[in-house]
């Protein structure tokens, strides 16, 4: 069990956390045609945007009530109005969903009273999907925001089922936490068409951001799940949760349509996966297809292949809860040793987690508990290279953002091949850092109790070429 720190520190110096808005913002662009409303000033929105390019490298539908001083001291309104009929004239989307930020937080504009007089006011709007989730960006953190908008669109758009109303058992209901890239959602919804499983996934972001490009330009989002399915998901026989996160989701979907759910914390790892797996199998009356009986094998010889190279070694993790517990847990079951952890929020699983304490903290604090605690492998997002760099350690870049090299949407860490192609990244990481800082060479293979010509000179004991024989 890890015990809960928080930093001390007046500021964040190189901060690791991202805002709630954000948060909510990404959950609503895996829903189809949606367009994300952050209510607040547009430098919060411009911040945003820009995270979200430089991380997917795609366009990004992020719209912004572009609340002024004098506004935000007045009342948004007015703002939240313009931005709603602009929206909804010109870019004609399925849903709109609105995150509040500080600025408007701190004012205490009331924006469900403000959609109440505006679908008053506007007929067309009347039955049109607005959302509207509380994201104050001074507390809480970027899977804090992601989790109250997954849990508010199940309460606005699920449809409560008849009491008789029969449940599809085929059906899944799928809640992936903000920590899963589109290529975890690929390979999962993959698993569950194996099994014979239909999934519907909320948010699905592998539909919206996985890199494909549209026939036609449109400014929402190009891909995802419809609101019409969202509305259908109480008639699934099950949902599954995936990180704890994703708990009050799951909490609401069983609450609203009385689907019961299961929780699965990590995906990544090998008994995580097989606990999954043996509940496909459960639900769906089939055994657990033979590739992944291959795929399982193929996990536990790479786990074989990788220990050598990270068994031992001290890592020193940074990200959201669910992400650090997930990643570190997998490695620690590798024999790496979980030396330094600092994360955005706090946590029930950390409860879990196979270390001394996790820091509530900023890049900075990782950087320094890694060069006291003598730590060889550094594992945060791309604005922790600067610290590895200083450090002289390994480098693997995890979460969001991830700017500086392509495809992060793409990479898996969930199921025995996501976890596998984690453990051979990793791994060759530390060779070829091994390589680079320890060259071999023909100097570097003779003993240094060798008079080899190379500055090392034979010891008074040690035999001489002439008496060697004897």
């Amino acid at each position: 069990m890890a015990k809960f720190v928080q930093a001390k520190k007046s500021c964040a110096v190189n901060p690791l956390k991202m805002s709630q808005p954000i948060g909510g913002a990404l959950a609503f662009m895996g829903l189809r045609g949606a367009m994300p409303l952050l209510h607040g000033s547009q430098g919060c929105t411009s911040f945003g945007l820009v995270l979200f390019v430089r991380h997917f490298k795609e366009a990004i539908p992020l719209q912004t009530t572009a609340m002024s001083e004098v506004a935000t001291v007045l009342g948004g309104y007015e703002n939240v109005e313009q931005a709603i009929l602009n929206i909804y004239n010109r870019t004609k989307p399925e849903i709109i969903g609105i995150c509040s930020t500080g600025v408007t937080e701190t004012k205490g504009d009331d924006v469900d009273g403000y959609i109440k007089l505006i679908r008053d006011k506007y007929p067309q709007l009347a039955d049109f999907p607005l959302v509207y989730v509380s994201t104050p960006d001074f507390k809480d953190a970027f899977q804090d925001g992601w989790e109250k908008t997954v849990a508010k669109i199940i309460d606005v758009l699920v449809k409560t089922p008849e009491p008789d109303a029969p449940k599809n058992p085929k059906r899944v209901n799928v809640l992936p936490g903000s920590h899963l890239q589109p290529g975890d959602l690929d390979e999962l919804r993959c698993i569950l068409e194996d099994f014979g499983l239909e999934g519907s996934f909320l948010p699905d972001l592998a539909g919206s951001l996985d890199g494909h490009i549209p026939d036609d330009f449109t400014p929402t989002t190009i891909g995802g799940i419809g609101v019409d399915e969202v509305a259908t998901m109480g008639e699934a026989a099950w949902t599954i949760a995936i990180g704890a996160q994703m708990k009050t989701a799951a909490e609401a979907m069983q609450k609203k349509a009385g689907v019961p759910y299961r929780l699965f914390e990590r995906l990544c790892g090998l008994g995580p996966n097989d606990d999954f797996f043996m509940f496909l199998s459960e639900i769906s009356g089939r055994e657990v297809p033979r590739k992944y009986r291959r795929q399982r094998g193929q996990l536990v010889d790479a786990m074989l292949d990788a220990h050598f190279h990270l068994g031992g070694r001290k890592l020193a993790i940074g990200a959201e809860p669910d992400l650090l517990y997930d990643v570190a847990s997998a490695l620690h079951e590798m024999g790496t040793h979980i030396t330094a952890a600092v994360t955005t929020t706090q946590s029930p699983v950390f409860e879990k987690l196979p270390c001394d304490e996790v820091l509530l903290g900023d890049l900075e604090d990782l950087e320094t508990l890694a060069k006291e605690r003598g730590c060889d492998l550094l594992m945060t997002h791309s604005h922790g290279r600067q610290a590895a760099s200083r450090l002289k350690i390994p480098f693997y870049r995890i979460g969001i953002p991830m700017f500086d090299r392509i495809g992060s949407g793409h990479r898996m860490t969930v199921g025995y091949r996501g976890t596998r192609e984690l453990i051979f990244a990793l791994a060759n990481m530390c060779i070829a850092d091994h390589e680079e800082n320890h060259e071999v060479t023909p100097d570097t293979w003779a003993s240094p109790w060798d008079g080899d010509g190379h500055g090392h000179a034979a010891p008074a004991h040690a035999p001489t070429s002439s008496t060697a024989h004897h």
